[in-house]
């Protein structure tokens, strides 16, 4: 352990004395793109992970993690710090009639996938229990496969004790232990992770493939390269407005073209596992960007649904 410490204190002297020298002949413009460049290399990641788990994912602004396997019939609530996951409460739940993943209003079935919670319902009827969760379903990605259907929530269980074994697709579990979930959230820094089997964790090598290729991705974007930045794409790509990847090929060519300057910024970087029923390597990244040009300025939240496919990010929908 001391030999390991004292080589990453050389290789961080190392690194130092080599942007002091950068810095001195080439100025602070020199250093900080020196430094963007590491956030590019999967191995700068793997370092940065090394004593960090990310079985359930990797999170710099969410709190709480909800994790719903529709197979156990268990929901499992994590509170999140830098490196590890707490569990604070598990226990059984109901889900929806029907299995499978939803697809159409009224099927019955509970989603499958990763959703913000969105707001807390107070005063409902008595069949929903002392209160409910508003999921994000059907989130960006869904709305790309043209699933249908609104309303899934976390809420309890019927005040009169008329209990059913399944819900019509919402998540429902004991009142006291709702109860339990809701003082142990702040809902809007909660993500929930719904899975049909057992949940697939995520590995670190996964997640530095990931958050290397998004600044792979920003410095393709910030040079106006085309050809680079489109690699980063899958085929069946549909961004949020329903542009296929040909229309958003054509959209960006125009764009890039101009060769303006931009400043892209990323933080509040969640990365999330993302089950699916289409047998894909997915996650859902979420992050807050800056983005600014001499005509153009945008300030707020964005949604990459990727998949990794031969160690490399496909984006499938974007918003």
């Amino acid at each position: 352990m001391k030999k390991i410490l004292l080589f990453a204190i050389i290789i961080s002297n190392v690194m130092i004395a080599d942007l002091v020298d950068v810095y001195r002949s080439k100025g602070l413009d020199a250093v900080k793109a020196q430094l963007e460049k590491e956030l590019t290399k999967k191995d700068y990641w793997q370092q940065y992970l090394e004593d960090k788990k990310v079985d359930y994912g990797y999170y710099e602004s969410k709190k709480f993690l909800i994790l719903a396997q529709k197979g156990a019939k268990e929901l499992s609530l994590f509170k999140i710090d830098k490196s590890d996951y707490d569990l604070v409460l598990k226990d059984n739940v109901i889900f929806g009639e029907k299995e499978g993943d939803k697809q159409l209003e009224g099927d019955l079935k509970t989603p499958e996938g990763v959703y913000d919670l969105t707001k807390k319902l107070t005063k409902l009827d008595q069949f929903y229990g002392p209160l409910a969760l508003v999921t994000s379903y059907p989130n960006t990605f869904d709305k790309t496969l043209n699933k249908k259907g609104h309303g899934i929530w976390i809420h309890g269980m019927p005040f009169d004790k008329n209990r059913e074994g399944y819900t019509k697709g919402c998540i429902a579990l004991d009142n006291p232990r709702l109860k339990e979930l809701d003082k142990n959230i702040e809902y809007n820094k909660s993500i929930l992770l719904i899975s049909n089997d057992n949940f697939k964790k995520a590995s670190k090598d996964e997640i530095s493939i990931i958050l290397s290729s998004i600044f792979k991705w920003r410095e393709a974007w910030k040079n106006s390269d085309i050809d680079e930045y489109l690699k980063f794409y899958s085929k069946s790509f549909k961004r949020y407005d329903g542009m296929t990847i040909n229309q958003f090929k054509k959209y960006k060519s125009t764009i890039f073209s101009r060769k303006e300057k931009k400043k892209i910024e990323f933080s509040d970087i969640n990365i999330s596992p993302y089950p699916n029923s289409l047998n894909k390597q997915m996650f859902k990244v979420e992050m807050h960007e800056k983005y600014k040009t001499k005509y153009y300025s945008f300030i707020g939240k964005k949604e990459l649904f990727l998949e990794i496919k031969n160690n490399k990010i496909k984006i499938l929908a974007e918003g």
